[in-house]
């Protein structure tokens, strides 16, 4: 089995050691470089092409919200999860609007953040257990207020398909190839999914698929 290849992006030196130290002792794992700030974060990403990115939201020069858009832009196949100190539903649905695969506070257990950058390159969506509570009370607010409607039963099983893989941070392109697909029939049905489910991010529709099990949520 081949190891996880991590590039580690943090401002803080000290922080960056202690997790390669960690990582390191794990036999699944393999370190391959660091990065101090958001700009060489993109650079040696694009440089080292590592699995996942585990990338600090707040970092100098370029923040780590930008440099996780950028890394999605230029290296698309690269997953990237982020740490940070905010326990906030609203980051964690920015940090996945710009293309992110998980959301880990840095108070995190070495164990969870084992399992997290595991349940990453998985292809899961990995929430910390705080904003995933907070994320089952807000659905379950909208369920007894009416406001979560079924309407995933409007979708065709294609658009299920394109659906998952949307949410799970795959490109036009790599699902086009996964459902032999043209790159225009996955921007048509992308379209028209966001128009049924009345949704206009790609935030949005992680939230979505997250409340109607469509993809995994590793806690």
């Amino acid at each position: 089995m081949n190891k996880i290849r991590v590039l580690i992006a943090d401002d803080h030196a000290m922080f960056r050691e202690g997790v390669r130290r960690l990582l390191e002792s794990q036999p699944d794992i393999e370190v391959i470089g660091e990065a101090s700030d958001g700009q060489e974060a993109i650079d040696k990403t694009h440089l080292l092409k590592p699995d996942i990115v585990l990338l600090d939201i707040s970092m100098p020069a370029v923040s780590g919200l930008e440099a996780c858009q950028r890394i999605k832009e230029r290296d698309p196949e690269v997953k990237t999860l982020a740490l940070t100190v905010h326990d906030s539903h609203d980051y964690f649905f920015r940090i996945l609007e710009a293309g992110a695969s998980g959301y880990l506070l840095k108070e995190a257990t070495s164990e969870e953040l084992v399992a997290a950058l595991k349940a990453v390159a998985r292809g899961g969506v990995y929430l910390y257990p705080t904003i995933a509570k907070k994320l089952v009370k807000d659905y379950l607010y909208r369920v007894g207020t009416g406001e979560e409607r079924a309407s995933y039963d409007g979708l065709t099983d294609r658009e299920r398909e394109v659906l998952k893989l949307i949410a799970e941070g795959r490109s036009n392109q790599d699902i086009a190839d996964q459902l032999y697909l043209s790159h225009h029939t996955v921007q048509t049905h992308r379209a028209r999914i966001m128009e049924k489910l009345n949704l206009h991010s790609r935030a949005e529709l992680v939230k979505y698929a997250l409340r109607k099990g469509l993809i995994e949520m590793d806690t």
